[in-house]
């Protein structure tokens, strides 16, 4: 088993890699936007690998939702036509293509000669619940709440922003009301 995992884990960190250097190479920002994404899934995939699945699906589904948002946001709002038309990604090139050949290098060697720990968890515990607690400790009342607000703030906005709005159908002209003062 552990073979598979280990080809796995190097397919994975070899398309995370190649997916991350697609985004600097391509010439639109929806595709380097998917790219991204496609670089994120590989890290998650991962993680899941590596048997902290919580935390792979996580990144999976955050990167998913945050950079088809993003595409989207690209398409409606760029001046360039649905962000797909070529443009220059990177500026100061040179700099750079050495910051990041620098960074990578860096990187490479601590992941290679640190000495890392190796401590396995005491058979019995969940490493989810240990690792919810840590994170959240006795508040995931406060952000469960907050979860809730803000799904009723993003329901109540869009209904602000709906064809009848907030002072009347937007087809007939809507106005808003005018405020008389009261003494």
């Amino acid at each position: 088993m552990s073979g598979i995992v280990d080809f796995l884990f190097w397919v994975f960190a070899v398309a995370a890699v190649v997916t991350g250097w697609l985004v600097f190479r391509t010439d639109s920002m929806v595709r380097a936007a998917y790219w991204l994404m496609a670089s994120f899934v590989a890290v998650g995939a991962i993680l899941v690998t590596l048997d902290a699945q919580f935390l792979g699906l996580i990144l999976i589904l955050m990167m998913a939702g945050e950079m088809t948002i993003m595409a989207i946001f690209m398409v409606m709002y760029m001046m360039n036509p649905a962000g797909l038309n070529p443009m220059t990604m990177v500026h100061q090139h040179r700099t750079a293509a050495v910051a990041g050949a620098g960074a990578f290098v860096a990187l490479a060697l601590v992941g290679l000669l640190a000495d890392f720990p190796d401590r396995p968890a005491p058979s019995g515990t969940d490493p989810t619940v240990d690792l919810g607690v840590e994170l959240l400790g006795e508040s995931m009342l406060v952000f469960e709440s907050a979860g809730v607000a803000l799904l009723a703030v993003m329901i109540g906005a869009i209904a602000l922003v709906s064809k009848r709005g907030r002072y009347g159908d937007a087809d007939e002209g809507s106005e808003e009301p005018i405020l008389e003062k009261t003494e």
